[in-house]
């Protein structure tokens, strides 16, 4: 269930109708959950997944969006966030996995989008592929590479603009949160006219360390500190890449708020972007217009309260959406219990 129906509230500003990222128009999800044991005996089990975030229905290389990134620590492996940040645009998929799935989800993500773009390496330029991830090798195993090109295809195919499903699916299956079963979460805000969408992929914390709740000690674990966390967020909001940015690094507040102090061994990145203008790839037009918000105007606030408030909500979001999960080595995982119930 949703933190919220738990009796636990995050902020003031209102969620969007679905609270979830795709509460921003256009913006879909989709998931690829592999869970099977390679052998008899256990020792080798699959806990892994791919998750796509697709900005809009439309072809996203051939309309891009504005989009920025922030490092919070840079102990990741991501790809594509050097050309957002010197461009500010986003013409790919936004795509989750873990650690060692990188290059598959990417070959799999520039074979769809190839296979939609036969311009691209041809009469147009090449195209920047963006991947997150985690490692989720405690419960997976990570060395046998069982994510592949197929999955990433599988997953973009899967998007849909529904209520996104959270917790142990897609890229979140093997994540470990605060030492109890994480993954996927998800949350939004709206202000006056627009919406923030943020979905999280945790894979953070000891016990110890999480501030937001009370739960149970029971079950949780305690050797899993270093760990990661990938952030994303959606906006219809008009908004520069520079403002993104702005808007990306308040999420760090939120991710704050419940416990995490960015630790040493951590990938705690941002990816940001705005639906409010789709700028062509195919254009002889030397210049382009947009409107984008005044900076000193109450709006710009409240966005940033936005972006904290659901970065927080997002991360609770995957732990309480999430269920008790077996991996490798017989490991297991449990799913949190709050004080005085499920």
């Amino acid at each position: 269930m949703k933190i919220r129906q738990t009796g636990v509230s995050v902020g003031k500003l209102p969620t969007g109708p679905k609270n979830c990222i795709t509460d921003v128009e256009g913006v879909m999800v989709g998931h690829v959950t592999l869970d099977y044991p390679l052998d008899e005996t256990g020792e080798d089990y699959v806990c892994t997944g791919v998750t796509a975030i697709l900005p809009h229905k439309g072809n996203v290389f051939k309309q891009k969006v504005t989009a920025s990134s922030y490092v919070i620590n840079g102990f990741g492996k991501t790809t594509g966030l050097v050309q957002i940040n010197e461009l500010g645009i986003l013409e790919s998929p936004i795509m989750l996995t873990n650690t060692f799935g990188v290059p598959a989800v990417t070959q799999g993500t520039l074979e769809y989008m190839l296979a939609e773009n036969p311009e691209i390496g041809e009469t147009t330029g090449t195209i920047n592929i963006v991947v997150g991830e985690c490692n989720d090798s405690y419960l997976n195993s990570i060395r046998k590479f069982p994510v592949k090109p197929a999955h990433a295809i599988e997953a973009i195919r899967n998007a849909s603009d529904h209520q996104t499903e959270e917790g142990a699916v897609g890229a979140g299956k093997g994540m470990i949160c605060f030492g109890y079963k994480g993954g996927i979460g998800t949350s939004s805000r709206t202000i006056e006219e627009y919406t923030i969408g943020c979905l999280v992929l945790t894979n953070f914390g000891k016990k110890e360390e999480q501030q937001r709740f009370q739960f149970s000690e029971l079950g949780g674990l305690s050797e899993t500190a270093d760990g990661s966390i990938i952030i994303v967020l959606a906006s219809d909001a008009p908004l520069s890449d520079r403002q993104l940015l702005r808007l990306a690094k308040r999420c760090g507040i939120g991710l704050g708020r419940t416990g995490s102090h960015f630790s040493h061994g951590s990938g705690d990145i941002v990816i940001a972007f705005s639906t409010a203008y789709k700028s062509e790839h195919f254009s002889d037009e030397p210049t382009e217009q947009r409107l984008q918000l005044r900076e000193d105007h109450p709006l710009m606030n409240q966005l940033f309260t936005g972006a904290a408030e659901a970065a927080e909500e997002a991360i609770l979001n995957s732990l309480s959406q999430a269920v008790t999960t077996k991996g490798r080595a017989g490991r297991v995982v449990n799913k949190i219990t709050l004080k005085g119930g499920e």
